[in-house]
């Protein structure tokens, strides 16, 4: 973590200094606004945090509820969410309240007499082998906590305003802000009252009966399964060995998803009801909790759990959605979009593959940045265009992985021919899950393929795979992708050709033109009088070990001085060649070219283009296509 660079900080330095509109705060929402977030779950949440980053920018969030969440359904949280949580600064002190997926058990029939379950299968969890984070177990609840601690204590100073709900919008054909939306408040002695805001933007995070969607007239697409299940948060005395063990349990008397709780006592049951008949109209969802525990018992049979309290619980039927279109523009071409759906508002699924909240957090990091980009002026308006292209193919391959995945959780035993094939299927599939399969499409912020080889380990499209290097100033190991902010950002890794620091190289043709070149980036698009990493956050990696590079014979493109004191930034230079501290090699790992190789890697992580250090050019092209020069 860096910090002093604006002076000396004594206190808390997550706290960053207040600016723009972050100084002075109107407590009241104001008439006009830039984006108006309506709904404070996950992607709302992250979503804030992001545009707390860009304090000249005029962002609220309202929420119908009178404060905080107190218990969130959601607990799943995959690597892929941890790694952004680490982008946000909060992913160390989240691991260590929560419970950590070591391995998940699985248990059927007994061969000898059915009706009893034995374990059939242990597996080591996914996570272990694909990412340097954990899958954790964690409320809801407390991961609203951390975004909401990050959007307040960032620039912008984001709080929400709770107590009010979302009564309809409006969006006219032009204006500085052409979204009327019509507000009510739900608390205190003016509950009632309507007020309307003008936005620029507005973006719809209010779960799966969302009033933003129906305002813009998006239709979500999908039915139920007509399959019921039971899910309670308990704390029980039992006799099951696995308890604290992640398991799916297939038994004669139907099927559980246990799943532990942080804390080392909770569980969350999801308990199998079965099929709901024809002309049921909902009343499955009226199943008392007593039934869920009865049934919880009989599944799990020879075994038997003594519920003390449910701390909650609920009956839903499986359901899977998606949105025709994830703003009110996707389907009019070159009209500019103003309003955006995200999470549960776009997307609706089963609970059991622990993807709701992932999902839709990725969806606020990926429309963060770029509403801060464009209002900004850093992008044009057209930017925003991408976030519909890019997450609903993403939504719709969740809506497909979670039918297979609840289906052969539904499964009765006499439908099972192996019974390690939920296993296999639970590793196989590892990658989705885990959130690293996503990959977008060539677009004005992906490049296309012509240049994978050079970075084999980098994909075009998917998420920057981090990996151990060296730190040259201190000799310390660190994570390259570690050192990555939730700042909107660009970052630019530069993986250096053969020549050590001081010699002539492609390296140092690349660093001079970066620095001194009329038509780098760096020259087109950093605002006169900002820090020179105020836009892109330059790395260089060298091949050798960190002994050997002697960091003031690094070029200024990856030592610059910023802050109003102008103070040399020591955190840029990386070495890669193993040493005492490390055993990796970052350019073997990923498949780097040792003619070295530069590394596009977007605000919200994902690797934009690959190109060779001769290839200026191109990258000045690149840029050109998704940025604006500065006001």
């Amino acid at each position: 973590m860096q910090f002093h660079h604006h002076g000396y900080v004594s206190g808390d330095p997550r706290v960053q200094p207040a600016a723009g509109i972050g100084r002075d705060r109107p407590a009241d929402l104001p008439d006009e606004v830039d984006v108006l977030i309506v709904g404070s779950g996950p992607a709302g949440m992250l979503l804030a945090a992001q545009l707390a980053q860009y304090p000249d920018v005029s962002t609220r969030i309202v929420e119908r509820r009178s404060g905080r969440l107190e218990l969130g359904q959601a607990d799943g949280i995959q690597p892929r969410s941890v790694e952004t949580f680490q982008a946000f600064g909060f992913a160390e002190r989240i691991i260590a309240e929560a419970y950590n997926i070591a391995w998940m058990n699985f248990w059927g029939p007994d061969p000898e007499d059915p009706s009893r379950i034995i374990r059939t299968a242990r597996t080591e969890d996914y996570a272990f082998k694909i990412s340097e984070f954990p899958h954790l177990i964690v409320n809801q609840a407390r991961v609203l906590d951390y975004f909401a601690e990050a959007a307040a204590l960032a620039p912008g100073r984001i709080v929400p305003d709770y107590g009010m709900e979302f009564a309809g919008l409006t969006v006219h054909p032009e204006g500085e802000h052409p979204v009327e939306v019509r507000l009510r408040r739900t608390e205190g002695d003016r509950a009632g009252e309507e007020l309307t805001v003008r936005a620029t933007y507005v973006v719809g995070s209010d779960g799966a009966r969302s009033g933003v969607r129906e305002a813009i007239g998006r239709t979500h697409l999908g039915a139920s399964a007509a399959h019921a299940w039971g899910v309670m948060d308990v704390l029980v005395n039992t006799d099951f060995p696995d308890w604290r063990t992640k398991c799916a349990i297939n038994a004669e008397a139907g099927n559980i998803l246990l799943i532990p709780r942080e804390g080392g006592y909770l569980c969350r049951v999801y308990v199998d009801l079965g099929e709901v008949p024809a002309g049921d109209n909902r009343q499955v969802r009226s199943t008392p909790v007593e039934a869920v525990i009865e049934r919880a018992n009989a599944i799990l049979h020879p075994y038997a759990i003594d519920v003390k309290q449910v701390a909650w619980s609920s009956v839903y039927e499986v359901g899977h959605r998606v949105t025709d279109h994830f703003d009110d523009a996707a389907d009019e071409p070159g009209r500019e979009p103003h309003v955006f759906l995200t999470g549960d508002a776009c997307h609706t699924h089963s609970a059991k593959a622990g993807q709701g909240m992932n999902v839709s957090m990725q969806d606020g990091f990926n429309l963060g940045w770029k509403l801060g980009s464009v209002l900004t002026g850093r992008s044009p308006a057209s930017l925003l265009t991408t976030y519909s292209a890019e997450r609903q193919p993403v939504a719709q391959e969740l809506i497909d992985f979670d039918r297979e995945w609840s289906s052969l959780m539904a499964r009765k035993p006499e439908e099972i021919s192996d019974p390690q094939d939920l296993a296999t299927y639970y590793l196989a599939t590892a990658e989705f899950p885990s959130g690293f399969m996503t990959r977008y499409a060539p677009s004005s912020i992906i490049a296309g393929a012509a240049r994978q080889e050079l970075a084999e380990g980098f994909p075009l499209g998917k998420r920057f795979a981090s990996s151990e290097v060296v730190l040259v100033a201190d000799g310390n190991r660190v994570h390259l992708g570690h050192h990555a902010r939730a700042d909107g950002r660009w970052r630019i890794y530069v993986f250096a050709d053969r020549a050590a620091p001081g010699e002539d190289s492609a390296l140092s043709t690349w660093a001079q033109w970066w620095t001194d070149a009329a038509a780098s980036p760096l020259a087109t698009f950093t605002p006169a009088g900002a820090d020179a990493d105020a836009v892109f956050d330059v790395k260089v990696v060298y091949q050798q070990p960190h002994e050997e590079v002697d960091v003031t014979r690094v070029p200024d493109a990856f030592r610059p001085q910023t802050g109003p004191l102008g103070l040399t930034d020591w955190e840029k230079v990386f070495a890669a060649a193993p040493s005492a501290w490390t055993s990796t090699d970052i350019f073997e790992e990923r498949g780097l070219s040792r003619d070295g190789v530069v590394v596009v890697v977007r605000p919200d992580q994902y690797v934009a283009h690959v190109l060779p250090l001769t290839a200026t050019d191109e990258l000045a092209e690149f840029f050109a296509g998704n940025m604006l020069p500065p006001r």
